[in-house]
């Protein structure tokens, strides 16, 4: 059969990503529709087997899918072409980018992995001990990437340990477990937000995997990502919670930081630079990046 590839639709899609989602990658849907959801999901399986990551179900990637734990749909997708020599532009002696992501799995979400190729082109993630430092604080931040949402369901008890700057005693009436007036209170007049009754606090709350936090910080991020975040906030924890994280880094220089080892005092060094000083969690942070850097090298 012919490579399959965006735009491609029928059957024969459906059979592939099915078979991706099997497997942990997920398509975003399956529809029969080869979208930018299933491109990425291809990239990710072809970085985990060592393909070239160009996003096209060609003969050699309908092998690997076939070989990876097998699927008489795939297997059958594949046809006669599954037994010939891959073409140029499907199969790769090594990953391009050098990221071992196959060692991921088993340590990370299949949808984790999945947009890891397209953040780290875009952020600057070249190596995997950049890699590893930034699912490590990822994982911290996130809860082991379940939330892309800033939580902020504070008791009174806890507003003031943790934002006594913007309460004190006698003045958490009101806002004690409610989500929506906490963050308009702590997050009003700065990051480029309005006022408390503005409701940019709300709007612009912490979300993807590293919090992105603020309207300034949403419409720097709507710049660079191409989509408007500012008017649709919520695209961040829905469709960019790993490629938000990347920006951070990004913007804020933390790569040179990881670049500089593998060691405590590094990592250290990038959870002061995500986290303030002195960061909290650093030894689950520690732990995190000892897991990942060891799954990719």
């Amino acid at each position: 059969m012919a490579t399959l590839q965006q735009g491609s639709t029928g059957p024969d899609v459906t059979d592939l990503q099915t078979r991706l989602k099997e497997l942990g990658f997920d398509p975003h849907g399956v529809d029969g529709n080869f979208g930018s959801g299933t491109k990425a999901a291809v990239i990710a399986f072809q970085q985990s087997q060592g393909l070239t990551p160009d996003g096209k179900a060609g003969p050699a990637t309908m092998t690997a899918l076939q070989a990876a734990g097998g699927s008489a749909s795939v297997g059958d997708a594949a046809g006669s072409n599954a037994g010939n020599s891959p073409t140029a532009t499907d199969a790769g002696a090594a990953n391009t980018s050098g990221l071992n992501l196959a060692g991921l799995t088993g340590h990370l979400p299949g949808a984790v992995i999945t947009q890891i190729p397209e953040t780290a082109k875009k952020f600057g993630i070249t190596s995997n001990l950049r890699l590893a430092h930034f699912l490590a604080q990822c994982a911290l931040e996130s809860a082991k990437f379940t939330a892309t949402v800033e939580n902020l369901n504070y008791s009174a008890k806890g507003l003031l340990k943790t934002f006594k700057k913007y309460f004190k005693e006698g003045d958490v009436d009101g806002y004690a477990h409610n989500r929506e007036k906490i963050a308009n209170r702590v997050y009003a007049n700065r990051m480029g937000n309005g006022n408390e009754a503005s409701g940019d606090g709300f709007k612009f709350r912490g979300r993807g995997y590293i919090q992105l936090t603020g309207k300034d910080n949403y419409t720097s991020f709507s710049r660079f990502i191409g989509e408007d975040c500012v008017a649709k906030p919520d695209l961040v924890a829905t469709t960019y919670p790993l490629a938000s994280a990347g920006f951070f880094f990004k913007s804020n220089g933390i790569w040179a930081v990881c670049d500089r080892g593998a060691d405590n005092a590094t990592v250290l060094a990038v959870s002061r630079r995500v986290n303030g000083d002195p960061p909290h969690a650093v030894p689950e942070r520690t732990a995190f990046f000892k897991e990942f850097i060891k799954a990719v090298t």
